[in-house]
């Protein structure tokens, strides 16, 4: 299989990783990003409508820590205080790789999420076709973290 080789440590039962004679002890097995925001409450109301349910939080009166999750992908979203950061200037953007884009921009309009009439404009407010070779569409969540719905040509 050329430079690269699996293999199964029979010793802790763990799938092990060769790759150019170096032996990789653990497999990247996914991320689960922390979005900031200073308001959980709204987050969670908007991500519901991006089909995102409740999967967790710190306290359940006013939560400042919550977990949502929609298929496979789980998004953590932790309070901070605005003067925790610049809202315009130092905001993460989240890309996410989905089976067909223009269904869940439809999905999203349908929910009241994305509003296509008055949106946030721009060359990606609505799906399109990239000069890099995709299909998305961009928005911003209430803690005005950017989220990026992609998929390849």
């Amino acid at each position: 299989m050329g430079d690269r080789r699996r293999s199964i440590d029979r010793h802790v039962g763990i799938s092990m990783l060769y790759s150019r004679g170096e032996r990789v002890n653990a497999i990247l097995q996914g991320v689960h990003p922390v979005l900031a925001t200073n308001d959980i409450a709204a987050s969670v109301q908007f991500y519901r409508r991006l089909g995102f349910g409740l999967s967790s939080q710190d306290h359940p009166a006013e939560p400042t820590y919550v977990v949502v999750r929609r298929d496979t992908v789980e998004l953590h979203i932790q309070w901070a205080g605005i003067d925790q950061w610049a809202p315009a200037v130092d905001r993460p953007v989240y890309r996410f790789i989905v089976s067909d884009v223009d269904t869940i921009y439809a999905e999203f309009v349908s929910s009241g999420a994305v509003d296509a009439a008055s949106g946030p404009g721009g060359p990606w407010a609505a799906p399109a076709d990239t000069p890099w070779g995709t299909r998305e569409f961009h928005l911003r969540d209430p803690g005005h973290n950017g989220l990026q719905f992609y998929r390849p040509l």
